[in-house]
């Protein structure tokens, strides 16, 4: 597989970055697409190719436009489709995550179709296709739709493009495989805000007085980019959906992971569990928590025993995936440390 091309689209995002990294460290050369290439922040990529030795480099070709991607594919073994719009907040039209979404992936799998190179697509999809609306007492797997009435456009988003994505690969006998993570953790490459993060960094920041009643199958961004690699080096993962996610877990949990070990630091980290009025009611003000509001207390029972039997997938501990996010925002200034661990930190050099 040495100097074997993939295509990354959306290269500069959290999740592809990693995806970048996990192929230029296995020998893989990679072309990889931004929206504008005067403007896309790709220093963190440059530097990853230097310290490997690897061959990257950038195209402009973007979801809302058919410009660019024949360009993209060409020469390319597989592509790793990842670009996808992954709002913060509800935008007040859905069909502002919907449309690029849904339109790009097949602008992505058209062009793909039509390259005489192109061996395999990797879709980056989400359980998000997979676990909403259904009965939360139940264990899902890849058999399971999510239910689009009363869905959120995210969620809408992510199912309708791997739907589509489907239909176009069984009526062109595209070679085609979809990995469907949870909650994405782990570390950043640069400082940024990626939106899967952002509750990490608001309990961090003591931006919330308690912590809402959320659940969450979570999994690390790193063993979601070699997730990618198993899939495109499987033979028999092609026609295959793979959940990539651990266990449930609360929010909650995930306070008390940053509370053990930011509070001896000087970090105010909340515990206590959000009620939901004060939810509700932090949800008149603040876009995020009006999103929560949709699976306050609700389970996320999703697994990923067919990833682990037939591509030998694995994932860390969820801990080391909480603290490694924790320790990048602070490394990268995306949270301010406090004052007592910039003391402990000039203690120690």
């Amino acid at each position: 597989m040495e100097g074997t091309r993939v295509l990354v689209t959306g290269a500069t995002g959290f999740i592809a970055g990693h995806c970048v990294e996990e192929l230029l460290t296995h020998g893989y050369a990679v072309r990889g697409t931004v929206r504008d290439q005067r403007t896309a922040d790709v220093a963190h990529l440059e530097a990853i190719a230097a310290r490997t030795g690897g061959s990257l480099e950038f195209v402009q070709a973007g979801l809302d436009s058919d410009a660019g991607w024949d360009n993209a594919v060409d020469g390319c073994a597989y592509v790793w489709h990842i670009a996808s719009p992954f709002p913060a907040t509800v935008p007040r039209d859905e069909d502002e995550v919907i449309r690029p979404a849904v339109d790009g992936t097949l602008r992505v799998l058209r062009s793909a179709a039509a390259s005489a190179s192109v061996r395999r697509v990797v879709l980056t999809s989400s359980i998000a296709a997979i676990a909403v609306g259904h009965d939360a007492s139940r264990v899902l797997d890849e058999s399971d739709w999510s239910l689009l009435d009363d869905t959120q456009p995210y969620q809408k988003s992510k199912t309708l493009a791997e739907r589509a994505a489907w239909d176009f690969a069984r009526e062109s006998g595209m070679e085609l495989v979809t990995i469907n993570p949870g909650q994405v953790l782990g570390p950043l490459q640069r400082p940024h805000r990626p939106t899967s993060l952002e509750m990490i960094r608001r309990i961090l920041g003591h931006e919330l007085p308690a912590v809402p009643d959320l659940g969450l199958s979570s999994v690390d961004v790193r063993d979601v980019a070699a997730a990618h690699l198993l899939a495109t080096r499987t033979p028999h993962a092609a026609g295959n959906r793979y959940i990539c996610s651990g266990d449930h877990l609360w929010v909650r949990d995930v306070a008390a992971i940053l509370a053990e070990e930011y509070r001896p630091r000087g970090y105010r980290i909340p515990t206590r569990v959000m009620p939901y009025w004060l939810l509700w009611t932090a949800g008149r003000f603040d876009p995020a928590a009006r999103l929560a509001l949709t699976f306050a207390g609700r389970r996320q029972l999703v697994t990923a025993r067919k990833a682990r039997d037939e591509l030998g997938w694995t994932m860390r501990p969820v801990r080391e995936s909480v603290i490694d996010t924790a320790e990048s925002l602070l490394g990268y200034g995306v949270v301010r440390r406090s004052a007592t661990d910039e003391t402990v930190r000039a203690t120690r050099s």
